[in-house]
């Protein structure tokens, strides 16, 4: 099985292993894929991976072997869902990894616009506190 990943570094920059894919069959990796080179990495591909690397019908028609496209992300915009259909692709995705990470950065946000840290953070450590006349220090209005 030839599988290839057009743009693994969206998945893995290098923290993970991509021995279990190497288990299934033959695998090219590519950090990222430019749409000039699409076709070429993946012509003889029956698996593609991709997260943000577009795969149009004009794509997906010049990829005879393709029987499964795994988006690596939440959506499936990349790729032209109608076309793949047409052709009998099978197309996943990922609908739910950021869950626990999407939440926490919700609440990151909601206590910066509350409590201004980084911009209490840049005033200290552009020395503003240690000139400030009071041991409390912000600069910002409530």
């Amino acid at each position: 099985m030839n599988i290839c990943v057009l743009d693994g570094y969206a998945l893995n920059p290098g923290d993970l292993s991509w021995s279990e894919l190497i288990q299934i069959g033959e695998i090219a990796i590519y950090d990222r894929t430019p749409e000039e080179l699409i076709v070429e990495r993946a012509v003889n591909a029956e698996i593609v991976l991709t997260n943000k690397t577009p795969l149009s019908r004009g794509t997906l028609d010049c990829l005879p072997k393709l029987k499964y496209i795994g988006v690596l992300a939440t959506g499936f915009d990349v790729v032209d869902i109608q076309a793949a259909k047409e052709r009998g692709i099978v197309v996943t995705n990922i609908p739910a990894y950021g869950t626990e990470s999407v939440a926490q950065m919700v609440f990151a946000l909601i206590l910066e616009h509350c409590n201004h840290v980084q911009r209490h953070s840049d005033a200290v450590m552009d020395g503003q506190w240690g000139k400030n006349p009071d041991w409390c220090f912000w600069n910002y209005a409530c």
